[in-house]
């Protein structure tokens, strides 16, 4: 059950909400979005640094997903998690977030087949199954070129993979995070494992969903016993087709991984399952399934997905989540939490600055009382 700071009937968007030992002033989270903002060396900077603390009003900054391993690596201008250089990056953004009055997690990221042996230096990407993934994706030069066909791991490569994520969490603390996301969702490693659509293992890593679930749990596992479970959330996408991953029966398999995820007593669990007209709202006739996981879990639960200021205070009035994320409204609007509370315009992005563009469309966008608004 949720540690909500009010009862059912009086939670709504601007009510606090107690989550471990963070007491969040409302339930606006800043959802993953990954900006593709550093260098060849993948080390946040000052950049960085200021963007997430023009955004400290949000009731829980995640950061974007940063790769635990140079092999987790499948774009341009990601962050990582796995040397001392990126710890000391890292660390400016987490001090710069506590000195405007912020919490923040960073999300921990493998992307598995979703990679080119262009970013791994000729190496082949890895993942749960030798099935490569239809489309393209973008390698260093900027062209589009086709995936290739990905290695399935080894059993004692998955045991090395659960400890660099470990490794990647101790990191985070080090670098002062007040916990980290394991990002379960989108097509990526961990999903690839967990999706039947992908997952074609005949070991103990596939075929029968607790063997499907077994990577998440030993990653899992792995991520608390470094942080503490009060650290620690999860990201899924039950319906999400992205990266060309599906599931012959989501309703059967997400509320089993949130089941077995309970046993871990985490900060959260996050849930990309977007609004009706949403790029992440489940197909035609497909039924929703965050409703089942949050029946499944007994924690506190994030919904994401085209929420505006009214169908995320429905969301949490209705009882279906505790926090609500939020991610492109964000992007121009870093005071975004105001701008809900006060019925205040919402300024809409530059989509073309979205990604690697510096400064432009990253800390520019100025907050309401330097806005005009």
């Amino acid at each position: 059950m949720s540690t909500d700071m009010t009862t059912t009937s009086d939670a709504h968007l601007f009510s606090p909400h107690a989550l471990g030992a963070l007491t969040l002033p409302h339930r606006i989270a800043l959802a993953p979005l990954t900006r593709c903002r550093t260098g060849v060396d993948r080390v946040p900077s000052a950049l960085h640094a200021l963007y997430y603390a023009q955004r400290a009003s949000a009731a829980i900054i995640i950061t974007e997903a940063t790769q635990i391993s140079p092999m987790g690596v499948g774009y341009a201008g990601t962050p990582g998690l796995h040397s001392d250089a990126h710890v000391e990056g890292w660390k400016l953004v987490t001090d710069a977030v506590h000195a405007s009055g912020g919490r923040v997690f960073i999300q921990l990221w493998h992307v598995g087949r979703v990679s080119h042996p262009d970013w791994l230096d000729g190496r082949t990407p890895v993942s749960s199954s030798a099935v490569t993934a239809n489309g393209k994706l973008r390698i260093r030069d900027g062209s589009l070129v086709p995936f290739v066909a990905p290695r399935a791991l080894t059993t004692e490569e998955i045991a090395s993979i659960v400890q660099e994520y470990a490794i990647a969490a101790r990191n985070a603390m080090l670098a002062g995070a007040d916990g980290v996301e394991i990002h379960a969702a989108n097509g990526y490693l961990i999903d690839q494992f967990l999706r039947d659509g992908m997952n074609q293992r005949t070991d103990a890593y596939g075929g029968t969903i607790e063997r499907r679930m077994r990577f998440l749990r030993e990653v899992t596992e792995a991520v608390v016993r470094a942080c503490g479970c009060s650290r620690v959330g999860v990201r899924l996408s039950p319906t999400n087709r992205f990266n060309d991953v599906c599931d012959s029966n989501p309703h059967e398999l997400f509320p089993a991984v949130a089941s077995m995820l309970n046993q871990f007593h985490l900060a959260y669990l996050h849930v990309l399952e977007g609004v009706e007209g949403s790029p992440s709202a489940p197909a035609s006739g497909c039924a929703r399934v965050a409703p089942l996981l949050r029946e499944a879990f007994h924690g506190t639960m994030m919904i994401n997905g085209g929420y505006d200021a009214i169908t995320g205070d429905a969301a949490i009035r209705s009882g279906l989540s505790d926090l609500v994320a939020y991610g492109v409204p964000f992007i121009a609007n870093p005071d975004l939490p105001l701008r809900y509370r006060l019925g205040a315009p919402i300024t809409p992005p530059q989509q073309a600055t979205w990604y690697g563009s510096g400064a432009t469309g990253y800390t520019d966008y100025a907050p309401m009382q330097h806005a005009g608004d």
